[in-house]
């Protein structure tokens, strides 16, 4: 092993993670000639590199040999000859008089078997090739592993990407992984995430006494994850820690080529700073393959389609797009993705794309290539929504392939709308809100839409078309229904004069089943009748198929609440049958919901199971979260009402636990009230008075009706034996508690040992044949009745804490990221964080749990009661 090591150089710290790889490479190595590790500048190929050969020394008789090539001259003529002659000096082969140095080489190295490594290749490509290729032929026991950011090219290659270090997905918890563990020294050992580890080591080194603990975790996380898991740029961001807070290097990453500077003053010059890491790659590029990767950085992600339309001029054209790209894939710039709807997709690592956009606008060429993915975004999602609301003719697959096109290009529209709005771009922002906007609403994002909504209709509106701006205030009003019903309400009638201004029927009818919604909920039956009768005309009169099927649906639930269930069921019959015809599926499962509904309180149980699995099918085609926990609260009810409680329990709990991970108040109120039954079936009446009590806050809370005093007392009646007093105990406990810990109430369920007590008659059982469940309505769904749906709620970092309290003083984003001097795109990004981790969809319910928060000190992270 000492005559080994002798090959290899002194490794200058200590490596870390790589464990699977190093195991999967030593495979490799005894299947293939030749091996070559490929990746972009800084990924750590040479690193992997010498612990491979490290790891495998034992397998070669004859040694290992590193020989690096990084400071071999491109373009010299006789660059097979110096790429010979390092080989040959490395190993101590001397050249002969009149023989070709390549020659003795191929000799010297025929008995032997051994592992020869070339490290940085990739400007000296030809030459190893030709190089590794007479070798390889001469010397069958030898195995040559190169390191190169793109291939050799040789017969005999295989070619291994190297990936980035492990990183915490984005939207984890940091506090729920290994790195929060009490015992801060775990950081150190065994983590799963590979390059919070590299942090931690690098930044003790840097500053000793530095550690990562439960205090940093968050912003180590966010540090390693901006920078992609790339080794090269962790390790000068921890070299920062001299001189910055971690919370500090994070909010400068939008900088990062400013601010990771300052490396090893041994290491190469291209290994001392991360542009200098990347601009190594790009002089090695062709003129047509830099203009393209420049430009390619307008994108977060695309397809080959996208490039065309967008990169392509009269410099690039459209056909050679594709033999550009495939370049940049295999020069290790841009990544190939699995594909999606049958096309291949592909993208930068964050920190290779910002070195792009630096480069396209040193090229002066930002402004129009961004105007190019504007009209691309908007021309493709104006046409996507044509399909997906069956405004033109389509197959319901094509529609569902529309949601599936946006979940993967939404953070090509972010990006695009950011710009319009730092532009002032109000219209074109508009639309774009608007042709997404169903993606938004089947999802449940109405935080993200809601917040771009606002921010562009704050804009001059002066050049922006009258039906523009009606249309998006409709929109405004459907996102913000779900948090606030006076706001959405007001914005619903406001929508809906300015689109009669414009004489939008389309928009004019929306508006009008909005409103039939909205005083539907309120419990204003006529004005609901009203809008939704007109809303019906203007859609028949137009040959507007979802405009229709949505009143009908609204008429049907307006008939159940006046108790006709028979007309009831006679319009969503009709609301399924005309969105079938025009093929949106989606507008039919929420009718086969109503249906359910109205079957299970007609005392159908199997018809009503029938129509709730017909639904749950199809939304979970295109993954309609708030559907999706109104149908499994049905099942839970039938399952309920055939006395399997156990089957109730596990449906009424996944339907709960995506209602209040959404946040949307009406539905955890139902949830709670659907298990205050089930507590009264299971002869535990304690926890269904205290959970009615809370169902009621929440529905205060929404400016929803109450139950009916015939309903509530359901609910109450098993716990009167314990006296009045007892009772008005248990709900007044239940009316004073959050949300949260209602719904952990909810969950808990019986105690394993406590038998079952037989209910009380009467005791939480449904509604009497044709009885509403609640006053409203027999829980028909609604066409066009949203709610919230974002990620579960998760504890907020030092700087998302931060911008809350900015957020709640009343700071808009263009404030905030002035006051912290960040960009207003990362002020935006922050916000949208805080409201998925918090499962809020609004700023005023920031501003509300930041109150709350001060009233309750040494509260733990997370949503206080809702708004």
């Amino acid at each position: 092993m000492d005559e080994i090591q002798a090959h290899l150089p002194e490794e200058p710290n200590s490596f870390i993670g790589r464990e699977q790889e190093l195991v999967e490479l030593r495979q490799l190595l005894r299947r293939t000639r030749a091996l070559t590790l490929c990746g972009p500048g800084g990924i750590g190929k040479t690193r992997l590199a010498l612990r491979l050969l490290t790891s495998a020394a034992v397998e070669f008789p004859h040694g290992v040999w590193f020989v690096e090539l990084a400071d071999l001259q491109q373009g010299d003529l006789q660059q097979a000859d110096l790429v010979a002659a390092r080989i040959a000096a490395a190993m101590g082969i001397t050249e002969e008089a009149g023989r070709p140095l390549l020659e003795t080489l191929a000799e010297a190295l025929r008995p032997r078997q051994l592992l020869l490594a070339l490290d940085n290749c990739e400007h000296l490509l030809d030459a190893c090739a030709q190089v590794g290729r007479h070798l390889l032929a001469s010397a069958p026991g030898l195995r040559l592993l190169n390191t190169s950011r793109e291939p050799l090219s040789v017969a005999a290659e295989t070619i291994w990407r190297v990936p980035p270090l492990s990183v915490a997905p984005a939207g984890s918890d940091p506090a729920d992984s290994d790195l929060a563990a009490s015992d801060p020294a775990s950081i150190s050992g065994g983590d799963r995430f590979e390059a919070v580890r590299l942090f931690a080591d690098r930044a003790a080194a840097s500053r000793p006494g530095f550690a990562v603990g439960p205090d940093n975790i968050a912003a180590v996380t966010s540090i390693c994850r901006a920078l992609d898991g790339m080794p090269l740029a962790i390790e000068l961001a921890a070299a920062r820690v001299r001189a910055l807070s971690v919370d500090q290097i994070s909010a400068r990453l939008d900088d990062r080529f400013g601010l990771l500077t300052g490396g090893d003053r041994s290491a190469a010059p291209r290994q001392r700073t991360l542009r200098a890491a990347i601009e190594w790659s790009y002089e090695l590029l062709t003129v047509p393959e830099r203009a393209l990767f420049r430009r390619l950085s307008v994108f977060t992600g695309w397809s080959l389609e996208m490039a065309e339309q967008v990169c392509a001029d009269e410099d690039i054209r459209a056909a050679e797009v594709l033999g550009l790209t495939a370049a940049l894939v295999d020069k290790s710039l841009v990544v190939l993705d699995p594909e999606v709807l049958g096309q291949a997709r592909y993208r930068m690592l964050d920190t290779i794309r910002e070195y792009a956009a630096l480069r396209l606008a040193h090229a002066g060429e930002s402004a129009v290539v961004r105007l190019r993915l504007r009209d691309y975004v908007l021309r493709t999602a104006e046409h996507n929504l044509a399909i997906g609301m069956a405004r033109i003719p389509a197959p319901w697959a094509t529609r569902v392939d529309v949601f599936r096109r946006y979940d993967v290009d939404a953070g090509n529209a972010a990006r695009v709308l950011n710009w319009c709005l730092e532009q002032g771009d109000a219209e074109a922002g508009l639309r774009i809100c608007l042709a997404v906007s169903p993606c938004w609403i089947v999802w449940g994002t109405f935080g993200e839409g809601g917040e771009w909504l606002r921010s562009f209709l704050a804009l001059d509106m002066s050049a922006v078309p009258a039906w523009v701006q009606g249309a998006a205030t409709v929109v405004h009003a459907q996102l913000a229904l779900p948090s606030d019903p006076a706001a959405a309400s007001a914005l619903a009638a406001e929508g809906l004069k300015l689109c009669r201004e414009a004489a939008d029927g389309y928009w004019t009818a929306v508006a009008l089943n909005l409103l039939s919604e909205i005083t539907l909920h309120t419990g204003r039956i006529d004005e609901a009748t009203a809008c939704a009768d007109e809303a019906l005309a203007i859609a028949q009169a137009a040959g507007d198929g979802w405009n229709e099927g949505y009143a009908l649906g609204t008429r049907a639930a307006i008939a159940a609440r006046r108790g006709k269930l028979r007309e009831a069921e006679q319009l969503a019959t009709a609301s399924v049958s005309v969105m079938r015809r025009i093929d949106q599926q989606w507008g039919a499962a929420r009718a086969l919901l109503g249906l359910g509904d109205l079957a299970r309180f007609r005392s159908h149980p199997g018809e009503a199971h029938g129509w709730y699995v017909e639904a749950l099918a199809i939304l979970r085609e295109i993954g309609a979260r708030p559907e999706i926990a109104r149908c499994l609260a049905g099942l839970g009810r039938v399952a309920m009402d055939l006395g399997a409680t156990e089957q109730a329990r596990r449906h009424l709990t996944r339907s709960l636990r995506l209602s209040h991970a959404t946040g949307a108040r009406i539905s955890v109120a139902r949830g709670l009230e659907a298990f205050a039954a089930l507590a009264g079936h299971e002869g535990r009446p304690e926890p269904a008075v205290q959970l009615a009590g809370a169902a009621s806050t929440l529905r205060e809370t929404a400016g929803l009706p109450p139950l009916p005093g015939a309903r509530m007392e359901g609910y109450l009646a098993p716990a009167r034996r314990l006296g009045d007093a007892a009772v008005a105990r248990l709900w007044a406990s239940g009316r004073a508690l959050t949300s949260e810990a209602a719904v952990a109430l909810a969950l808990a369920g019986p105690a394993p040992d406590t038998p079952a007590q037989p209910a009380t008659a009467g005791a939480g059982q449904s509604a009497a044949p044709g009885a509403a469940p609640d006053g409203e309505s027999p829980a028909l769904t609604v066409v066009g009745s949203y709610q919230v749906a974002s990620a579960p709620p998760s504890s907020l970092t030092l700087r998302e804490h931060q911008i809350a309290e900015l957020v709640a003083s009343g700071r808009s984003n263009k404030a905030i990221a002035g006051e912290l001097s960040i960009s207003h795109t990362t002020a935006a990004r922050h916000v949208a964080n805080i409201m998925a981790k918090l499962g809020f969809n609004s700023r005023t319910q920031i501003a509300a749990w930041i109150a709350n928060r001060a009233q309750r000190p040494g509260q733990a992270g997370g949503p206080g009661e809702p708004v």
